[in-house]
């Protein structure tokens, strides 16, 4: 069956509490700024020529290959459109959902969770898998298109399908790939120093002192090969902490502090200006 796709927005937000899944197919589309969400991504490709960089990996991805992806990752999708349609279907789902269709005996976060054991973001998938994935994939997409009898119960059972036939498979060693680093080892050690300090004061000196560098061929390197600079990616790390904490039940004053910004203000203006909101607006919206 043909199916509509939806058009492209760069806004990277759902506008569902539980879940969304959406059905793409672009023939030209720019770089996704690098970003990260509240919930999870699951991600299959149909077609195109695409890499995808998630923390400091780089994954090249192929046509049946699917991606996993935790609200704790920065990522950043890299497409070549001229070589081919981009077209896959990307699924949004939040902890609380995934815990809803959870079991005392299954977990259904195992393949989610960066600490699991044997945890991959890339699981490369046999024909026979393809298969099942994308046939699952097509049948709730068609589903939470209509308002067909029994679609509140339908799409969950589908939604529950795909997410243990996807944990089984990545228990499957042959389906789990590792992504090799994106950057330099300079600057993948960079990212993970900062991943590690981000509470810290950390400057661009700071930085290249730390790794006997000059903060000119730091500069250049990280903005080259991470596609943004030092001080960016910094920001962007302390702001998805930031905004994880506060879905947790920390305020915001406590958040500032605790994720290195220097003062409230400053806090605040970076919050607005990458989400849209406030950080009291936004918290007060997580835990009213």
């Amino acid at each position: 069956m043909a199916l509509n796709p939806q058009e492209f927005t760069p806004k990277q937000q759902m506008q569902k509490p539980d879940y969304e899944l959406q059905y793409k197919r672009d023939s030209y589309l720019m770089d996704v700024e690098l970003h990260h969400h509240d919930f999870y991504e699951l991600y299959y490709l149909v077609s195109g020529d695409v890499t995808y960089t998630i923390e400091s990996k780089l994954y090249k991805v192929l046509p049946g290959d699917m991606l996993l992806i935790s609200p704790r990752e920065l990522h950043q999708v890299h497409i070549q459109t001229e070589r081919s349609v981009y077209e896959r279907y990307v699924l949004w789902i939040s902890s609380q959902m995934i815990q809803r269709l959870s079991s005392q005996v299954s977990d259904l976060f195992r393949a989610l969770d960066p600490a699991s054991p044997g945890y991959s973001n890339q699981l490369r998938l046999h024909p026979s898998d393809q298969q099942r994935i994308c046939g699952l994939m097509e049948q709730l997409y068609l589903e939470t298109q209509e308002n067909a009898f029994g679609a509140d119960l339908l799409p969950q059972c589908l939604l529950t399908q795909l997410l243990v036939t996807i944990n089984r498979l990545a228990l499957r060693e042959d389906c789990r790939l590792s992504g090799i680093a994106r950057s330099s080892k300079m600057v993948s050690q960079v990212i993970d120093y900062i991943n590690l300090n981000f509470a810290e004061p950390l400057t661009l000196e700071l930085l290249a002192d730390t790794f006997f560098v000059s903060k000119y061929h730091l500069s250049h390197e990280f903005q080259r090969q991470v596609g943004t600079s030092v001080g960016r990616y910094i920001q962007k790390k302390r702001l998805q902490i930031a905004r994880h904490l506060m879905t947790q039940g920390m305020r915001p004053n406590e958040v500032c502090h605790l994720c290195g910004f220097g003062d409230y203000t400053g806090f605040y203006r970076a919050f607005k200006a990458e989400y849209g909101t406030s950080p009291r607006a936004f918290f007060q919206g997580c835990c009213p």
